[in-house]
């Protein structure tokens, strides 16, 4: 299905579980992946939930527009398709990337937010030059050239090892990314700076992050712990960076938490 955006771009989405259910889940995936990272999650969720997942502006089967991107425009998306069903209110999740846009979201639409889950994400990079020499090389290698480093972000060893055919399932999304809406995906993240909104957020808030995440690594999340009253925050042992993958039932039980 597809929902129209203020701006006209198409964002590609899909409901998991009764569409009607009282509980609202609506999630976010990380940079360069689409909706269906978050299926591991969503289908434990979606027994009693309602459950939204998106393909970010630029990803999978939405609309790629030519940049520069913001965090805010992908929060306001969100906004959009949740209008486009009837959603007033929902529990917002988001990795990594879909982590910025989360708090971007809460920051800009807190009544729209019930209950927030962030994981393996940061409301601050502090590096735009590392996010411009991933951007570039994206465009002048091809995104497969990014892959070995990509894994060993991704995942830890173990996880790599034994479940080759999930690691491959996230390599193909991957490469199958537009150069250009990557790259402008990119600089999105390298620009970013949520942390003077951080105060502002006062909805239940539950924060993981992998205990061998060195993309945002536990002092971003401890910052973001720090900075939003009453979260909690739970480092995940042997975990890296994409989380809702490497352990799903953790990342559900969470969300379970606050829906």
């Amino acid at each position: 299905m597809f929902a129209t955006t203020r701006d006209g771009t198409r964002i590609a989405y899909a409901i998991l579980g009764d569409a009607k259910a009282t509980k609202k889940v609506a999630l976010l995936h990380s940079l360069a992946m689409d909706r269906a990272f978050w299926t591991p999650v969503a289908e434990k969720l979606a027994t009693d939930a309602a459950v939204l997942v998106i393909d970010c502006r630029g990803h999978g089967l939405s609309d790629k527009p030519q940049g520069p991107y913001t965090v805010e425009q992908f929060a306001d998306d969100l906004a959009d398709v949740m209008d486009s069903i009837g959603w007033r209110q929902a529990t917002i999740g988001g990795c990594s990337m879909g982590g910025c846009v989360t708090l971007a979201f809460a920051i800009r639409h807190p009544d729209r937010v019930k209950s927030l889950g962030l994981f393996d994400t940061t409301a601050f990079y502090n590096d735009l030059a590392a996010w411009e020499d991933r951007a570039n090389k994206g465009v002048s290698g091809g995104l497969a050239v990014l892959i070995p480093f990509q894994k060993t972000r991704w995942f830890s060893d173990k996880f790599n090892a034994e479940h080759p055919d999930i690691v491959q399932s996230c390599v193909d999304v991957f490469v199958a990314n537009e150069p250009h809406a990557y790259h402008a995906s990119c600089l999105m993240l390298g620009h970013a700076d949520l942390r003077a909104g951080l105060a502002s957020i006062d909805k239940p808030t539950r924060i993981a992050v992998g205990e061998e995440d060195y993309a945002t690594p536990l002092p971003m999340a401890q910052e973001m712990h720090a900075g939003i009253k009453g979260s909690t925050l739970k480092v995940i042992p042997s975990a890296r960076h994409l989380s809702p993958v490497e352990v799903p039932d953790v990342i559900a039980g969470l969300l379970r938490e606050v829906m």
